[in-house]
């Protein structure tokens, strides 16, 4: 913070300060005075003249789910009982808390948080932003508070020059509205075009709820949050926070939650305040994109085309909504280069907010006790030999009838992008192998309602169901059929195109068409790479795989011609470019 330099998300910082807090609260006679609970920012920097806060600027402590939430309006309900708690929610801006100090309406000093009680005197750079009024609408002494923020649009802006001018992008608008009020040369504050949202009104103008100072702020002059919202009750900020969780995409502006306010402001006083943190007031923090946690083990997971995939087993934490117990290490060089081991504390992430990965190691939590991890020598499924082809790095179990693999490709084959047979998941696959009713894809078309009403937990109607959607599934598109075979490098989209280059009458056809193309003529595809098309030239060279084929059309699986889309003439054989943004 003192140097402006990020060194991990701010998610995931709350993350380990949230953790420490609760720590603290299970063993208070452990809080040190050095805590980083027990201060609120950092110590300014030397090149600013120092500002004292007559009142404290306090920061808040943060609840990161539902439950945190009703337990903190439990916890001050029993500081003043008999009292109906009402509140007043805020969209919590991602930027930069500031104090305006006004003298007879008129802007004297502008200063940052600092420790809470000293902060830096900012007052010209601020001056340089729009939103901030170098005069009030009545000749008022008071402070003001609010915060400096950079829209989303301004800061692409900014990082489109940068990488014009081959220079490095900055990570996200709060730092950089942060930076930029802190620099010593208001000239570069003024270019940054920042913004500011007022939330607060120090001192005694007659307010009696917080809602009140809100109002006060918009009649001096001051821009506020339009839709902040009074709630009657806890259950309301709750509706209110799941609405903003949703539409926080659709606002110009980041926010990483919401501030919720005891509403009544003769209040705060009984309430008061604990270390850093006043207890009338909590962020109730949006769900975390990234957060910390410890790693337990490092197990393999052996997938439908042999490759060994390592798994980090992690003590189970939420991150962006769900409870996550295990996250994907990719492969050995993967692990290498995180340089992660058994018990390091590390960062994770969804990726897309949906697989789950590890992203970062924090080393300096180690205890020297961490584990290193290699790769097993056997199939941890079958016990067969592990190999690491030339060139690759990969490593395969050897043994393609392996238990593991072959779930793992029937399970594929009946997904929906390939046969989405819809009664028949992966522990129904697992089920079936078991039981010996399957070996192969294939055998699922013959399976008979007979075979499946005699096992336990399938009853006559779940029987009939997955014979029904097996047979409805035996009509497939080409592409999806291609698909379904589990190629390696081939997804849906590669999928398209090998249906694109041997278009097919039945699946007999399909074969022979396969087996006259040689390796340049994939490779000659437009998006085929070497690897790719070395994969489908191998695909339709192996006997095995071809055998499988004409089981599945020896099994009724047709064909199904989509149709043509009709070619509008007036457009035919004219280029159109359209732009646009992602």
């Amino acid at each position: 913070h003192v140097n402006d330099r990020q060194e991990i998300s701010e998610a995931a910082l709350d993350s380990l300060k949230h953790e420490l807090y609760e720590l603290e609260q299970q063993f208070p006679d452990l809080v040190t005075p050095d805590s980083p609970t027990q201060r609120v920012g950092c110590q300014p920097l030397a090149a600013f003249r120092k500002v004292s806060h007559d009142v404290r600027m306090l920061s808040l402590e943060d609840a990161f789910n539902e439950e945190e939430i009703r337990r903190w309006e439990q916890r001050i309900q029993k500081l003043v009982p008999g009292k109906k708690l009402d509140y007043f929610a805020e969209l919590k801006l991602d930027g930069f808390a500031v104090a305006l100090e006004y003298e007879n309406g008129v802007l004297q000093v502008g200063s940052t948080r600092g420790n809470g009680r000293v902060g830096e005197d900012v007052t010209q750079n601020l001056r340089t932003i729009d939103a901030i009024p170098l005069k009030l609408r009545e000749p008022k002494t008071i402070e003001v508070r609010g915060e400096v923020f950079m829209t989303k649009k301004v800061f692409e802006q900014i990082n489109v020059k940068q990488r014009e001018n081959g220079l490095k992008e900055y990570a996200n608008p709060r730092n950089l509205a942060a930076g930029s009020i802190r620099q010593l040369d208001p000239k570069l504050a003024a270019s940054r075009s920042l913004s500011f949202q007022a939330y607060g009104v120090v001192g005694d103008l007659g307010q009696k709820t917080h809602e009140q100072e809100h109002v006060l702020a918009e009649n001096l002059g001051f821009r506020i949050n339009k839709h902040d919202a009074y709630c009657k009750n806890i259950e309301e900020v709750i509706a209110f926070y799941r609405r903003w969780m949703k539409k926080r995409d659709t606002l110009p502006y980041q926010i990483d939650g919401l501030v919720v306010t005891v509403n009544d402001v003769s209040l705060h006083q009984k309430l008061g305040v604990v270390g850093k943190a006043p207890r009338y007031a909590i962020a109730f923090k949006f769900r975390a994109e990234q957060t910390t946690t410890v790693v337990e083990d490092i197990e393999v997971q052996v997938g439908r085309t042999g490759v060994l995939t390592p798994l980090a087993k992690l003590k189970p934490v939420q991150v962006a909504g769900t409870t996550v117990s295990r996250a994907t290490l990719h492969n050995m060089d993967q692990i290498k280069r995180l340089g992660v081991k058994i018990g390091d504390t590390v960062i994770i992430q969804k990726a897309g907010d949906i697989i789950p990965e590890v992203v970062k190691v924090l080393t300096e939590m180690r205890t020297g006790t961490e584990k290193g991890f290699r790769m097993p020598k056997k199939c941890p499924v079958c016990h067969s030999a592990v190999e690491q082809r030339p060139g690759e790095v990969a490593y395969y179990c050897t043994n393609p009838d392996c238990y593991s693999v072959q779930t793992e490709r029937i399970g594929h084959f009946v997904s929906k992008n390939g046969f989405d047979i819809v009664h028949i998941g992966q522990k129904t696959v697992d089920r079936l192998l078991k039981e010996g009713l399957i070996a192969d894809p294939a055998d699922i078309f013959d399976l008979q309602v007979g075979d499946l009403a005699g096992l336990e937990g399938f009853g006559e109607k779940s029987a009939k169901n997955i014979v029904e959607s097996v047979t409805a599934s035996k009509r497939i598109p080409l592409h999806r059929l291609i698909y379904a075979l589990g190629i390696r490098y081939i997804g849906d989209e590669t999928a398209r195109l090998v249906a694109q280059k041997l278009p097919a009458k039945s699946i007999g056809d399909f074969i022979a068409k396969g087996k006259k193309m040689e390796q340049a003529d994939w490779e000659a595809i437009d998006g085929f790479g070497s690897k790719l098309a070395g994969a489908v030239y191998d695909f339709f060279h192996d006997a095995d795989q071809l055998d499988l084929l004409r089981k599945l059309e020896k099994s009724g699986v047709i064909l199904q011609h989509e149709p043509k889309h009709k070619t509008n003439k007036k457009v035919a054989n004219k280029k159109f470019v359209f732009t646009g943004a992602l």
